[in-house]
């Protein structure tokens, strides 16, 4: 097993953004009791996105019913989705008047629907109250096709789901997930038109063949957008890091996915899976046009 290693190297130095420039995302998600992937998950990212007015809204609850080992999200008995939390994301939205919304939750394997209405509720809610583009990181539903298919035909702009990982690394990082289940899921919204979207983490002791494999298997499930971010442990009960990739080595896998055929492609150590999400579903639908 690769060795773990802890200290930072330089390229992973990030500055905060100023103190109160994202005061206006923090009000409006407290005064509507939102929670954000950002906080809950230790985003890197969260004060630039703040600031610049553009948050991952995390529906469902906090506990997820999974335990991953990269992930900050907690573990525990969740609570019942709530009844106006899509109209309250939608006010949201519309308040900080976002043209891109990033939906996304825990995973809710104790729901029957896998919490699949309550992604559709809070995309047409949000729909209805702007004109902004709608991006939804759903979990895999268990690979139950009805409550993916209600989500698909809520009809999101882009549809994201995260490999993470390569197949190999799936017992230790993802134990509760199922590497086949996510592609079938990808497959699926690409079959019905959608544009499908994935992410996945690196350094986690992955090869550059198994990469290059993570790509084609995507590629062939028909998946249109790919991130690539080095993964940062929570803390030291989470899975280690066994590798800080160069910004190059990130260049250059970048390259490897558009040359590969991938539609939009961002790969850097700070690239999470919502960053930039709205530059990315520009690039998208610019190629539509085209």
């Amino acid at each position: 097993m690769a060795e773990i290693i802890n200290k930072l190297p330089p390229w992973l130095s990030k500055r905060l953004s100023e103190p109160g420039k994202h005061s206006a995302v923090n009000a409006a998600l407290g005064r509507l009791r939102l929670r954000t992937v950002c906080r809950e998950a230790h985003c890197p990212n969260i004060c630039e996105c703040f600031a610049r007015g553009t948050a991952t809204f995390m529906i469902l609850g906090h506990n997820c019913t999974r335990s991953c080992s990269f992930c900050a999200v907690a573990t525990g008995v969740p609570e019942p989705p709530e009844p106006d939390e899509p109209q309250r994301v939608a006010m949201a939205a519309a308040e900080l008047k976002l043209r891109h919304v990033v939906i996304t939750s825990v995973t809710r394997d104790d729901l029957r629907d896998g919490g699949s209405r309550q992604f559709q509720r809070t995309i047409g809610a949000v729909k209805k109250a702007t004109e902004a583009t709608v991006e939804v990181l759903t979990p895999d539903f268990g690979g139950r096709n009805a409550d993916i298919d209600r989500v698909i035909d809520a009809r999101p702009d882009i549809y994201n789901h995260n490999l993470e990982t390569v197949r190999r690394l799936y017992p230790e990082v993802r134990p509760q997930a199922d590497y086949r289940r996510s592609l079938a899921l990808i497959r699926r919204v690409a079959d019905a038109g959608g544009i499908a979207k994935s992410g996945l983490m690196l350094g986690l002791g992955e090869t550059e063949a198994e990469l290059l494999s993570v790509m084609k298997d995507l590629l062939d499930a028909g998946c249109s957008a790919l991130t690539m971010g080095q993964y940062l442990p929570p803390s030291g009960a989470h899975f280690g890091v066994k590798e800080y990739v160069h910004p190059k080595q990130f260049k250059r896998m970048g390259g490897e996915a558009r040359n590969l055929g991938f539609r939009a492609v961002a790969s850097a150590p700070f690239v999470r899976s919502s960053y930039n999400a709205g530059l990315m579903a520009g690039e998208i639908a610019g190629e539509k046009q085209h």
